[in-house]
């Protein structure tokens, strides 16, 4: 009974705390408002994630977020400096990453995880040739972007989600 009121529970339990967060929930009907949502949604998205991403709650998650969330505050300080600077300094450029994951969803992850991060957006996901097309505010140096992406963000999503990659 439990598992087909709540099919992915981790989902529910986002869905309404965010729900409680998002709406500063003070009032029963905004309350039970979530809770409905976070019964529906789980229900509405089975057929868009029929497989649910496996992964373990680990030092490797707690570390990826800290890393996540230290990349977000030093980007918003590096872009918010090159803004107020010369337009000149700036190098922007579409860069190709070539990707090891083979997970659609690790992969959109991936590149919400990219434009998230400030001073970087996610144009495109090839899943053909699986190269994730962003564009940078400033990449002087493309390859040690792709670098970056690579190992800061690409490599830990893999080793949390157990994603299939290329040997």
């Amino acid at each position: 009974m439990k598992q087909r009121l709540f099919p992915r529970p981790f989902l529910a339990l986002t869905v309404f705390l965010l729900w409680i967060v998002i709406t500063n929930a003070a009032s029963l009907g905004l309350i039970v408002l979530g809770g409905l949502l976070a019964v529906a949604v789980p229900h509405l998205t089975l057929t868009f994630w029929p497989t649910p991403p496996r992964f373990t709650l680990s030092w490797r998650v707690l570390r990826f977020l800290a890393v996540f969330l230290g990349d977000i505050i030093s980007a918003n300080w590096r872009v918010a400096r090159q803004v107020i600077g010369p337009a000149y300094r700036l190098s922007p450029a579409f860069v190709e990453v070539p990707l090891d994951l083979r997970d659609p969803f690790v992969v959109t992850l991936l590149a919400s995880v990219v434009s998230l991060t400030p001073g970087t957006v996610s144009i495109d996901v090839d899943q053909r040739r699986w190269v994730l097309l962003i564009h940078a505010l400033d990449a002087p140096d493309p390859q040690a972007l792709i670098h970056e992406i690579k190992e800061r963000y690409e490599q830990p999503l893999r080793e949390i989600f157990h994603a299939q990659h290329v040997a």
